[in-house]
Parts: structure tokens; C-alpha cells; sequence
């Protein structure tokens, strides 16, 4: 929005601006802020910050927590859910002593990610377009305890409400997609959230109803760069969760909130840009796919399993990945196939949109961090040289489903856990270490933390056991 901070500050004092928020992401991808008054808003801030406490957020420990917030002053916008006028910005994150970039900012991963491809030579630019689905529900309830475990959704849309509401449009399991209203009962709530997305400078491609039939919602965006897609996706997360917020609805990305019901996720659709041209694009090629396309999804289905870890990085990500859902289980990619970990687009034959999306991750990731990941693979692939159909990643246009077991086990399966995940990034994280874009000492606390996520889980009885071995 601003190009320098004299010009922030003229539009702080034509619009009376009251309070400057300050946003920025922790290392899982969660959104916290920090907001100061408009008095506050000198050019001291773009060299000496606002500071926090960032162990308080699982940046640094307690005897060391001192962090700064510098904002991006290109991503400003008014927050329209605030009373008082505030300007917003998303922030980058300094050492308080020497304000040096601090290493584990995410937005900072992925600037390195970004800049490690440039010093490749591969190419100029990452190109991406993130897809969110979600579920917006009426009410959440949910409680965990010594003697209690439950939680309970409900929807307005959900055919289980046929008997209470009597209006007769509801959705079945697996009946959402693209439907009209008055079963889509959310076509002003999205459209609500998109005006804002675009007034906020979120531009969006398009919204619409998803398989699940009990709320189940999806928002795309057009492509744009690494940083800008990453933050579009921070962003819709935000708008969506207010604007349903503020009418009464409550927004959940969880990958797998019901059970037997369609997940959500959120694909990366991706491709490279050298001298304005994409250079994915190859009008002779499979799929009119070029050679480095094809490359870069032999490194990113190799260290597929690596990525979960960093793509889907909860426990609830593998209630999703299961067959019969749409979710990717095997690393293969494919031509229009949504079973496959890769889909190459049918309808993007255009040359600067040729593309493929990754289709395993889900929002439950922090995506600065996925989208460096991903490209990381991608790159390692292209100075590999690593075949895809060599590799025996396909492409496969079959229906996999309807293969024996024995012929499946010859396509190499993503993980089932978030244990398995963790593994494999454990084991094969070399590719994110290459120019220093990922660290070591990241990774192992990210893998100590998740780790302490799953034992949490794993360590309490289900509700479901109860029910099958109660009586035993």
C-alpha cells in the first residue's frame, strides 16, 4: 500500500488514524499483534521497532525473549473489524539488540527461499495460488478433561437439521459442491468476506460452496508471488474468521472436523517465472509441461514425505489423508487426477498460467514455511535432475483405488501420521539447509514440538474407545 514512510504517515494524518496495528505470525502459523497508538508512529519505528516478548509466542527462551516488530509498510491496510480507524501492517521480525532479520521468521524463511532461487539462476520469480477450504459452522462446543472428552459442530446447512428447522433445503453428506442457494447458505458470507479480502488487497479469483455439505466453503486466489501468496493466505484466515464472527458463524480450517465427511485443505497451485516468461511452460511437453517443470516435481514428490511435515504439521492432518476423499495418499503425479499428490490442470493450457498444485497440505500449516519447503524440493529436483516418471512418480491417470494392493505398493504413500511425518523430515531435511533458508536447530524444534503435540493426543483416551471397549 505505501512505498515509504512519509507516505504511511500522510495517510495516518489525512485519515485520522487512531491506533497502528502491528500483525506477525508465530513459527506454527499462528496470527498474533501488538498495537500502538498513531502518536506512535514516528520513523523510529522502521529502525528501532515495537518490541515483544518472543518466547511468549515459542520464538527464543525466557532468558532471551527480546524481539522487534518492524512493519512492512507495503502491506498496509485498514482493518475494518477494529472500531477505532486503524491502520494495519504485517511485520517482520528483528533482533531487539542488533536488528539484524531474526532466522526463524517465517516471512523471512521464505524471503531466503525466494532469494535462494534467484542465486540458482533457475529462475527470477516463485509464482503461487493457494486454495483454502474451510467449514463455517453455527456453533462449536468442545471440552477435554480428566473424566470428560467431547466436541460437538453444527450447521444450518446439515441435513441433520431436517427435522428441527422444516425449510427442507438442506445438504447431504458429500452434497455441496457448487451448489445453489438456498442450499448454499453462505453465498452472501463469502461474497461479505471477498469484498473485504479485496479491500484489504487480497485480490481473490473466485469463492464458492465445497463438497462438504454441512458448511463447507472454499476461497482461491489469482496467482502472485511467494511473500504475497503466503500473506493472502494469513490474511484470508483472518477475514474469514471475522466476518463469520461478526455474523453469528464460527470459521474452522481444521483438515478433518467430521467425521465421514469430506476434509479441507489447502492446495499450492506453483510454477517459475525467468525474464517475465513461465518457465514451466513447454508447448512440445507432456502436459505442456517443460523440462524444468517436470524436474521440480521429481525433488518435490521425492522429499514428499519430508514436507507433510512441514505442510501438515497436525494430528488432525491425517484424519484427512485417507483414501476416498479427494486427499492425496500416494506421491504420483497426474493430468486432472485429484487423487494424486500432484494435479496438472486441464483448463490452464494458456503459456504464462501453465502450472501444477500440490495437493497434500492443509491450513493448519504455517504457509510461509510450506512455500519455502516446496520450492526447496522443487529447486533440489532441478539441479538433480530428477525424472519423475523415472523416479516412478508417474504420470498416472487411472484411478489407483481400483488397483490391486499389490500394484499400489509399487507408488511410494505419503504418511499416515504425524509421528511418520516427523520421521521422514528428520531424515531427509538436507534440501531445506542449502543456503542457509531453513536451520537445523529450526527443525528440531519444530519436530520437538509437534512431537509433544501427537504424545498429547495419543496419550488421552478417545471417546470412540469407549464406545468399542467399554463392555469388555
Amino acid at each position: 500500500m505505501f512505498k515509504s514512510f512519509a507516505e504511511a504517515a500522510e495517510y495516518v494524518r489525512k485519515n485520522k488514524i487512531r491506533m497502528v496495528d502491528l500483525k506477525f505470525s508465530d513459527l506454527w502459523g499462528r496470527g498474533h499483534h501488538v498495537t500502538i497508538s498513531a502518536r506512535e508512529f514516528t520513523p523510529a519505528l522502521m529502525t528501532e521497532g515495537v518490541g515483544f516478548d518472543g518466547s511468549s509466542v515459542g520464538f527464543k527462551s525466557v532468558k532471551s525473549g527480546d524481539m522487534v516488530l518492524i512493519p512492512d509498510l507495503a502491506t498496509g491496510f485498514m482493518d475494518p473489524f477494529w472500531d477505532s480507524p486503524t491502520l494495519a501492517f504485517l511485520c517482520n521480525i528483528h533482533e531487539a539488540d542488533t536488528k539484524e532479520p531474526f532466522s526463524r521468521d517465517p516471512r523471512e524463511i521464505a524471503r531466503q527461499a525466494e532469494k535462494y532461487l534467484v542465486n540458482s539462476k533457475i529462475a527470477d520469480e516463485s509464482i503461487w495460488g493457494p486454495e483454502l477450504e474451510f467449514y463455517v459452522f453455527d456453533k462449536v462446543e468442545y471440552e477435554n478433561n480428566v473424566h470428560t472428552s467431547r466436541y460437538s459442530v453444527d450447521s444450518s446447512e446439515a441435513n441433520w437439521n431436517g427435522v428441527a428447522a422444516g425449510h427442507g433445503h438442506y445438504n447431504p453428506i458429500h452434497g455441496g459442491y457448487h451448489i445453489l442457494p438456498p442450499r448454499d447458505n453462505f453465498y452472501n458470507l463469502r461474497s461479505n468476506m471477498v469484498e473485504v479480502l479485496e479491500d484489504v488487497g487480497v485480490p481473490v479469483k473466485y469463492h464458492h460452496h465445497e463438497v462438504g455439505g454441512p458448511g463447507q466453503c472454499e476461497i482461491e486466489t489469482p496467482l502472485m508471488g511467494l511473500l504475497a501468496a503466503a500473506d493472502a493466505a494469513m490474511l484470508i484466515k483472518y477475514v474469514t474468521k471475522m466476518v463469520a464472527h461478526q455474523s453469528g458463524y464460527t470459521v474452522t480450517f481444521l483438515p478433518k472436523p467430521l467425521f465421514g465427511e469430506a476434509g479441507s485443505g489447502m492446495h499450492f497451485h506453483q510454477l517459475l517465472r525467468r525474464g517475465g516468461k513461465n518457465a514451466f511452460y513447454d508447448a512440445a511437453g507432456p502436459n505442456l509441461l517443460s523440462q524444468t517443470a517436470l524436474y521440480y516435481i521429481g525433488g518435490l514428490l521425492t522429499h514428499a514425505p519430508a514436507i507433510i511435515g512441514l505442510t501438515n504439521p497436525s494430528t488432525n492432518s491425517y484424519r484427512r489423508l485417507v483414501p476416498g476423499f479427494e486427499a492425496p495418499v500416494n506421491t504420483f503425479f497426474s493430468s486432472g487426477n485429484r487423487s494424486a499428490a500432484i494435479r496438472v490442470p486441464r483448463y490452464a493450457t494458456e503459456p504464462e498460467k501453465v502450472r501444477f498444485e500440490f495437493r497434500p497440505p492443509d491450513a493448519t500449516c504455517n504457509p510461509y514455511l510450506a512455500e519455502a519447503a516446496m520450492l526447496m524440493a522443487g529447486i533440489d529436483g532441478i539441479q538433480r535432475k530428477i525424472d519423475p516418471t523415472q523416479a516412478g512418480f508417474g504420470p498416472i491417470d487411472e484411478d489407483i483405488f481400483s488397483w490391486s494392493p499389490e500394484k499400489r505398493k509399487t507408488i511410494l504413500a505419503l504418511p499416515t501420521s504425524l509421528e511418520e511425518a516427523l520421521c521422514a523430515l528428520q531424515s531427509d531435511q538436507e534440501f531445506l539447509l542449502v543456503g542457509g533458508v531453513f536451520s537445523a536447530d529450526m527443525i528440531h524444534d519444530w519436530i520437538k514440538a509437534k512431537r509433544a503435540d501427537d504424545l498429547a493426543v495419543r496419550a488421552r483416551p478417545h471417546p470412540y474407545e469407549i464406545e468399542l471397549y467399554y463392555d469388555l
